[in-house]
């Protein structure tokens, strides 16, 4: 296996101010104001060592990363956000800092035998975050490591995801916008950290992004390849030519399988086993299309070239072959309309207890028809 390995040079950045796109839809990306125990990160000079902002890493064989830093136009809080929450962890997580009440402000809080169990954790965030210079270096080497094989070297992934995520705005965009609502709409989902290093629908969700730029660069073979290879170490199939808006959550992502015309909108929540997917052999525009807001519960299944309407929710287990209208609730096999949604985006509230009574009335009239004995 070629995992990296990470080296230093010296050199002090912790004056640049970390920045990121601007004009970000205040509808998706939430810039919630942190509480008097959230203060900003102290001086280098005032944290242990192994906390201190890290230097460029460089690749196995010593030479720099020939990919710079993405150049934005206004701050980057998600990104802080990470940082933090990786320098709060390695604290707990390093039986040798001494000063954990100096930088006790920091995110998210770890149990101390739990981090005395697992020490080794510090080294692997110091290498998938504190090692990076922005949230693009972070991802693109944890999905390097994630996805390489005997024969796709973590090397080669790591060039090839850099050149497409460092030099894309959209996707920089699309990043922050899905890692944030993993985080709010996710409940296992503690922190950003938690998205960006173990979820892995959120890591097949920017393998796509990054196959989808492939694509339409002409590099079809590659984006299949990387296609083929999500599919077989996360369980997400998602044909990189299907396209797919910001501020998306694949909860688990594990089953889920989007087809090549499918069109997702912005701020669709997708729960595992989702399908969208065909109706047979037939070629050309075949999958579905499914509005903003949408909620498509576990192992729905939606087929054809059907419309999925804005804020539309689709209970759990359904068949849809039928165009649900927006702002309705769609359930059962096959699947109809059983009421309209007071919701405007029922993605966001994740709420799916809103077909219980129709799965009530279902089942009870199927115990009442069956024969008695």
């Amino acid at each position: 296996m070629a995992c990296l390995s990470r080296h230093r040079h010296h050199h002090h950045h912790h004056h640049h101010h970390r920045a990121w796109l601007t004009s970000p839809d205040p509808d998706m990306l939430h810039h919630r104001p942190l509480s008097a125990h959230h203060r900003p990160l102290p001086h280098d000079d005032a944290l242990p060592p192994l906390l201190r902002t890290p230097h460029p890493p460089r690749l196995r064989h010593g030479r720099h990363r020939p990919h710079p830093r993405p150049q934005f136009d206004g701050p980057d809080p998600i990104w802080d956000a990470v940082r933090q929450e990786a320098k709060r962890e390695v604290v707990q997580f390093n039986s040798l800092c001494a000063s954990v009440a100096s930088i006790a402000f920091l995110v998210f809080h770890f149990n101390c035998v739990q981090a005395e169990k697992e020490p080794i954790l510090s080294s692997f965030l110091y290498a998938s975050i504190l090692a990076h210079d922005c949230l693009e270096q972070a991802l693109v080497f944890v999905l390097a490591n994630r996805l390489q094989n005997p024969t796709l070297l973590a090397t080669q992934l790591l060039d090839i995801f850099s050149n497409v995520v460092l030099h894309h705005k959209p996707i920089q965009r699309s990043i922050r916008l899905d890692v944030q609502a993993f985080k709010d709409r996710d409940p296992a989902c503690l922190s950003y950290c938690s998205a960006l290093l173990y979820m892995k629908g959120f890591h097949a969700l920017q393998v796509y992004r990054i196959a989808h730029a492939l694509w339409h660069q002409g590099r079809k073979v590659l984006a299949l390849a990387l296609q083929s290879r999500v599919s077989e170490v996360f369980g997400v199939d998602i044909h990189p030519a299907a396209k797919i808006g910001e501020g998306i959550l694949l909860d688990h992502g594990t089953g889920v399988v989007i087809g090549e015309t499918a069109i997702v909108g912005n701020r669709v929540s997708l729960l595992h086993g989702v399908t969208l997917g065909g109706t047979g052999k037939e070629i050309g525009d075949r999958h579905p299309k499914v509005g903003e807001g949408a909620l498509i519960g576990a192992s729905a299944t939606i087929l054809g070239n059907i419309t999925i309407g804005e804020g539309a929710m689709i209970a759990a287990g359904s068949l849809v072959l039928k165009d649900v209208p927006p702002h309705s609730i769609a359930a059962g096999i096959p699947a109809k309309v059983i009421c309209g949604l007071q919701e405007h985006d029922p993605s966001l509230t994740m709420k799916h207890d809103a077909t219980k009574d129709f799965f009530t009335h279902v089942a009870t009239n199927f115990r009442d028809e069956m024969p008695n004995g």
